[in-house]
């Protein structure tokens, strides 16, 4: 079943062609390439944080080096906050598509 804030709800089960489900795993891949990045973000501050603490003798980029590291904190929780949410709309999108697609080739219960 398809909820009403669903974006296929509008569509017809028989509307929905392959270009549609390939434009749904092409979404699923984008959401776990940003992902990724989000990640190497969070990596990169981390890095970057930990490397200014340890090398530089500088107390302001010391400072700088203490404050990327909770922003790497951040950064990561926020994607993955971010994929855990895309995650879960996409699974309800695909969920009715699939009960959709049931029903239309004659598989749902009788």
């Amino acid at each position: 079943m398809e909820t009403p804030d669903s974006p296929y709800s509008r569509y017809c089960e028989d509307e929905l062609i392959l270009r549609d489900h390939l434009a749904a795993e092409r979404t699923v891949l984008a959401n776990e390439r940003t992902a990724l990045a989000y990640l190497r973000t969070m990596l990169t501050f981390f890095i970057g944080g930990a490397t200014f603490i340890q090398f530089f003798d500088s107390v302001l980029i010391e400072v700088l080096g203490w404050i990327f590291l909770p922003v790497s904190l951040v950064v990561g929780v926020f994607g993955l906050v971010k994929y855990v949410k895309v995650k879960r709309q996409l699974a309800q999108i695909g969920s009715a598509e699939r009960s959709s697609g049931d029903r239309a080739e004659g598989g749902g219960r009788v």
